[in-house]
């Protein structure tokens, strides 16, 4: 059996999952990352999309996420998300409604950073439809 590390996923609306997991995959802002037991200490940020976590126990679960930060460190890693939800939760109209604001944002966006950021957010929350029931 693969060692196991705590994981837990908060959202400011609640703790959606803390548990005993051997791997986590993360959309870390620099791309996609696997965190498993004992872990070089790192933090980064998260960008929209789906988490993966694979139990001690043997199950996997899913989950949605908006942005956020990890903090990794080799016992463990905690993932303070801006907005997340179990996959099955996630539906396609939530996700219109996150893509019309990011596009409303974009069309004011006063300097060439600014678009270039807000573009960012419209492509990795549009990967996000193949996931929306």
């Amino acid at each position: 059996m693969a060692d196991s590390f705590s994981f837990e996923l908060v959202s400011p609306e609640r703790l959606l999952m803390s548990a005993s997991a051997t791997e986590v995959v993360l959309p870390a802002t620099e791309g996609e990352m696997a965190v498993m037991a004992n872990h070089a200490p790192f933090m980064t940020t998260i960008r929209p999309g789906v988490i993966t976590v694979k139990e001690a126990s043997g199950q996997t679960q899913k989950f949605v996420v908006f942005g956020g930060f990890a903090d990794i460190v080799p016992s463990g890693c905690t993932l303070l998300a801006e907005s997340a939800l179990p996959v099955s939760e996630f539906r396609k109209d939530q996700l219109a409604k996150r893509v019309d604001l990011a596009k409303a944002d974009l069309a004011s966006a006063v300097d060439d950073e600014a678009r270039a950021r807000i573009s960012q957010l419209i492509a990795d929350l549009e990967t996000l439809s193949t996931v929306a029931a």
